[in-house]
């Protein structure tokens, strides 16, 4: 009950704090910090080792899936990384991972990633494709990841604020899904680490998966747009 009471009070103050280390979680993610190297750095040493984009990409994302189902890792990672809510840190340490993992694939297929409007759509991406697109139909989204990375105008802060209010959300709701889980497995010894294990390995990959189809490389888009007739 204690726990269940946690995660609610934790749903229920994320949009009030999203805002307040909404940027500085980005940076984290996507920048990197000592011991934990920045979506552009991993990117490049996994397109140095296959010299080909989309064998990166997938190479990317089964070692950040990997990543994710080591535990230890993954709440160390958390105990550094601020987030906008108070929420435990494995799960801080798995939104920090999922950020940098979909920051690298927009830099291998060609984004800027300094870019505010990329770096938001890498976050809106962490809320998964069945979320994105339930928000998009109903009007509580504006568009899809895609959408935004390539919008022509700068967005507005309040609007990265009001995305990082949103995944919180979504994220201390998965949360409490996850310990339901864990609840039952823990009846089975040796069992419930490898559960939390696999949950997040098994959301690091949908998430990776989403972004790699939702994201087409910008050389190809940029070569099909028509050239000016004089």
């Amino acid at each position: 009950m204690a726990t269940w009471a946690g995660h609610e009070a934790a749903r229920r103050g994320a949009p009030q704090l999203a805002s307040r280390g909404a940027q500085q979680f980005i940076s984290k993610g996507i920048d990197g910090f000592p011991g934990f190297p920045s979506a552009q750095e991993i990117a490049q040493r996994k397109l140095a080792q296959h010299h080909d984009t989309d064998h990166a990409i997938g190479d990317l994302i089964d070692a950040h899936v990997r990543l994710a189902g080591v535990q230890g890792f993954v709440t160390n990672l958390g105990g550094v990384v601020a987030m906008p809510v108070a929420v435990p840190a494995n799960m801080a340490g798995i939104a920090a991972l999922q950020l940098r993992m979909v920051a690298s694939i927009l830099y291998l297929r060609g984004y800027d990633i300094a870019e505010p409007r990329v770096r938001t759509a890498a976050l809106l991406t962490l809320l998964g494709s069945d979320t994105v697109k339930r928000g998009v139909q109903e009007g509580a989204l504006d568009g899809m990841p895609y959408d935004l990375a390539v919008a022509m105008e700068n967005v507005d802060p309040a609007h990265t604020e009001a995305i990082a209010s949103r995944v919180m959300s979504e994220m201390v709701t998965r949360v409490g899904g996850k310990h339901a889980t864990l609840a039952f497995a823990k009846r089975v010894p040796l069992v419930g680490g490898a559960v939390s294990a696999g949950v997040d390995a098994v959301s690091t990959y949908g998430i990776g998966r989403f972004a790699r189809e939702e994201f087409p490389t910008r050389v190809m888009i940029e070569r099909a747009e028509p050239t000016p007739t004089e």
